[in-house]
């Protein structure tokens, strides 16, 4: 395991314990888009169908828990202990646009045509396109808070790291995972337009009172 491999890990742990932590303090989950999340709850869940089968290392297993606990904590929030202050009306985006061509994809590209073999080729997919119900909400009403975008940034560090540790892995173990090398690079892409806002902040107003951030060009999902 390689230090582009645990940062990654980080700022993906990062991440959702931001957006835990907003959505406790604040008692509320406006701007979070539920659907993204179902779909990392999902992820998350077909991806460690091993977790009881397959020891790696405690750190693995660790980390593996962790990310299920954080995904189905924030499901949970949004849906459940905060439901009175989810924004069902902008979180409009059609899953089964994403569902229905992942799911055949998954059947047609894999490495073997096994159940788990197929559910983890699934979550690999899913994972790459399981952020644009968040955007299009962000794009949808022109704003998201500043924690909002604080979590989507890191989300987004730990695609961009995870690339760096594929070509670092190529490099010394000789090791290359097209799946997931592809899958990665879309959904690295799919942040770009968000990373130049985020760092640049040409193009964004940030409100000091609201906490949020006004953008004048969304994004382009």
């Amino acid at each position: 395991m390689n230090v582009f491999r645990i940062l990654g890990d980080l700022s993906h742990l990062l991440a959702m314990i931001l957006l835990l932590g907003k959505i406790w303090r604040s008692k509320c989950c406006t701007g979070i888009s539920g659907k993204s999340q179902i779909l990392f709850a999902l992820v998350f869940t077909t991806r460690y169908l091993d977790l009881f089968t397959n020891f790696i290392s405690i750190y693995n297993t660790v980390m593996k828990v962790v990310f299920l606990l954080c995904a189905y904590v924030t499901v949970y929030m949004i849906y459940g202990k905060f439901r009175k202050t989810f924004d069902s009306e902008n979180d409009t985006f059609r899953l089964e646009f994403l569902l229905v061509p992942v799911i055949g994809l998954s059947f047609l590209e894999n490495y073997s045509f096994t159940p788990l073999e197929i559910l983890w080729t699934f979550s690999i997919y899913l994972e790459s396109v399981a952020i644009l119900p968040q955007l299009f909400m962000i794009s949808k009403t022109g704003e998201a808070e500043t924690i909002t975008t604080h979590y989507l940034f890191f989300l987004g560090l730990y695609r961009a790291l995870y690339l760096a540790n594929w070509i670092r892995r190529y490099q010394t173990e000789n090791f290359y995972d097209q799946i997931a090398v592809v899958s990665g690079v879309v959904q690295t892409i799919f942040y770009c337009d968000f990373f130049y806002l985020y760092v640049t902040k040409g193009r964004c107003r940030e409100n000091s009172v609201a906490g949020t951030v006004s953008v004048t060009n969304p994004f382009n999902v």
